[in-house]
């Protein structure tokens, strides 16, 4: 009970902090970002609408709020610890916060969690994607294919991998599945589903050998960044095909060459054989400033010993753009 009041007032003192308009932002399901800057201007993004200025806040509210999270965090925000990363007590979204020497005044960046899901059909609507790509994608979740996410910062990679985990469980209802996340961004709907987190003793590569004693149809990852990517295609190629990661890259191939560099953390080499059985089908979604797009769906047959044998898939042309 006293520990409940005492997250009860931190929230409080979040929010009072965070002011009305921030709270009011976090409420709204259009949005994708708010961004405070070392000059104290606001910025939030919106879907659909790109980002705009949203007024100012002062280093001192700024300071709170750093402080308030890193303390939800059970840390410490200071000179020492100048950078807070990990979840806000409010609503969960992903909160980044910077602090003096770092930045010459507090700064933090809130990733909004996804408040509804997007199906594939809405992508296709709004010319985010072709019909033919979804067909693409939904023959691969009927033939449990293993689907990489590739995109840059705020292309809306997780929101895609959200779209393609929904039409998992539609066509797979039945599916276990675990999902393994650093911040907690997927959703998924599916009655048999265990949601496993990385912690500052627990890191990624653990949690997925602990993942092969829970017994996995689908494994499925928010983003790999670092050498546990290896451990995950292992796993994708051993019994347990369907999975769904993201990964940061621009392109398709180049999420290929990502994955080269994330597995030869660990091997001392680039694994490209166990990349070219493992992966069955890249989604590369981009932003720009004409808005979100499905650049192209790539399919990987193998790695034949000096490149990957890949076909690409409806890519979508330069003139076409989403809306």
């Amino acid at each position: 009970m006293v520990q409940l009041r005492s997250h009860s007032r931190l929230v409080r003192k979040l929010q009072e902090a965070l002011g009305d308009q921030i709270c009011a932002a976090l409420d709204d399901a259009s949005v994708v970002e708010i961004m405070l800057n070392p000059d104290g201007r606001l910025f939030i993004e919106r879907l659909g609408h790109g980002i705009a200025t949203a007024g100012e806040m002062s280093p001192a509210a700024a300071e709170i709020v750093i402080g308030a999270v890193a303390h939800a965090l059970q840390s410490e925000a200071d000179d020492e610890q100048p950078i807070i990363s990990g979840e806000l007590p409010i609503g969960g979204h992903r909160f980044e916060g910077l602090l003096p020497p770092v930045v010459t005044r507090p700064t933090f960046s809130i990733r909004r969690r996804a408040s509804r899901l997007i199906p594939l059909d809405d992508y296709v609507k709004s010319r985010v994607m072709t019909r033919q790509q979804a067909d693409v994608i939904r023959n691969a979740i009927a033939s449990r294919l293993n689907i990489v996410i590739s995109g840059g910062t705020g292309s809306g990679k997780t929101t895609l991998a959200n779209a393609v985990i929904s039409e998992i469980v539609n066509a797979a209802p039945d599916d276990r599945i675990v999902i393994l996340e650093d911040t907690a961004e997927i959703r998924c709907v599916a009655e048999n589903a265990v949601a496993l987190h990385t912690s500052d003793t627990i890191d990624m590569a653990r949690l997925l050998k602990s993942t092969m004693r829970l017994r996995p149809d689908r494994i499925i990852v928010g983003e790999v960044r670092d050498g546990a990517a290896l451990t995950l295609l292992k796993a994708w190629n051993t019994g347990h095909p369907g999975g769904v990661t993201t990964i940061h890259s621009n392109s398709a191939m180049s999420a290929l060459r990502r994955l080269e560099q994330l597995t030869a953390e660990v091997s001392q080499q680039p694994m490209r054989e166990v990349i070219g059985e493992a992966v069955d089908l890249i989604v590369s979604i981009e932003r720009s400033g004409r808005g979100r797009r499905v650049r192209d769906v790539m399919h990987v047959e193998s790695f034949n010993g000096s490149r990957y044998e890949t076909e690409v898939y409806c890519q979508i042309d330069e003139d076409s753009h989403a809306a």
